[in-house]
């Protein structure tokens, strides 16, 4: 199962979901494809679309994934690397409407640059991305957070 995921923007991204679903008519996909619309409107005959699930049952649709395809909202993204899924993330990019600016370019750079992760960016084909996770072993994520907590509690027993 793929499962899509939109998070909950405001801000329509239906340009995932129309590339997504061309890919399902012709066949390209195969396997049952699960969305997490969000806000954005879309209706389908090739897709399960769900517009919110509760926290359980995203995690669980990430557990039973075979790939996630997520806009590339930093929550999104690290939810199915810590679960050590293979994502394919997707900018929503400004210009379409998709987010108010474009930094979701500069998560895809970042974590697609070291490897934890594919991305889809404008120009380039769905499909071929998607063959890229056949052979393509995410490096492990590993958060900051504990290092973070260590530099505030040596400043607060330094005060």
């Amino acid at each position: 199962m793929i499962f899509v995921v939109l998070g909950t923007h405001e801000l329509p991204f239906t340009r995932l979901l129309n590339e997504v679903e061309r890919l399902k008519k012709e066949g390209i996909i195969q396997e049952d494809v699960i969305v997490q619309r969000g806000h954005t409107r879309y209706e389908s005959d090739n897709l399960f679309l769900k517009q919110f699930v509760s926290h359980n049952e995203m995690d669980l649709l990430y557990e039973q994934a075979r790939l996630i395809i997520t806009h590339a909202g930093t929550g999104s993204i690290i939810m199915g690397l810590k679960k050590g899924k293979c994502v394919i993330a997707c900018p929503r990019l400004a210009k379409y409407g998709e987010h108010n600016d474009d930094h979701q370019l500069q998560i895809v750079s970042a974590l697609a640059g070291q490897g934890h992760m594919l991305s889809w960016q404008e120009g380039n084909q769905l499909e071929g991305v998607i063959r890229q996770t056949e052979d393509f072993q995410p490096k492990p994520f590993h958060s900051g957070r504990e290092q973070i907590y260590e530099l505030i509690e040596n400043f607060i027993e330094d005060v």
